[in-house]
């Protein structure tokens, strides 16, 4: 478990940074930066274990013109950060396509969702819409397509989609260039 936390910390970390990796030229073209890493909070109680749930979460996206878009995004939900009483749950996929509006940006793409108990699944399609900020300000939304439906934490249950609601930045920070 050690191993697996400090690989998934330090992927994380990476994705945090790409936004400040990333000079002004880089926007020419109507490019689109979405970064983030930390953690974030559901404020909420979602699997009933009496604790308040939330992840770790890193990404970096490049957002082009006509909603191309290329990037890696982690969401991690393990050790201090649990839900549904798994050892962990683990998104991890590559983003390739995105849009953005003046709210916010939202991008998806293909990911392998790994639960720690032996099950992995792989080629998983997942949508995340995001909200700049720091803690308290911006947040994350991630909906899993095709798998768990209707199991604790899932907003809309019956439409063959894992729905959680918004997280918060509780540390770290989300950064939208536009």
């Amino acid at each position: 478990m050690k191993k697996l936390s400090t690989t998934a910390e330090t992927a994380l970390a990476l994705a945090a940074c790409i936004g400040c990796l990333i000079d002004a030229p880089a926007f020419a073209g109507g490019l689109t930066v979405v970064s983030g890493g930390g953690t974030g909070t559901f404020a909420a109680d979602l699997d009933s274990d009496g604790e308040i749930d939330g992840s770790h979460f890193g990404f970096g996206v490049v957002i082009g013109p006509g909603g191309s878009a290329a990037g890696h995004f982690e969401c991690l939900m393990a050790g201090n950060a649990d839900i549904l009483a798994l050892p962990l749950m683990a998104v991890e996929g590559k983003v390739s396509a995105g849009t953005v509006s003046d709210d916010g940006a939202t991008f998806s793409g293909i990911a392998t969702v790994n639960l720690g108990n032996g099950q992995i699944f792989r080629r998983v399609p997942f949508t995340v819409t995001v909200t700049g900020g720091g803690p308290g300000v911006g947040t994350l939304q991630l909906t899993v397509i095709g798998a768990f439906d209707g199991v604790p934490g899932d907003t809309i249950s019956g439409n063959g989609r894992y729905d959680l609601p918004a997280e918060w930045v509780a540390t770290g920070q989300i950064r939208i260039h536009y």
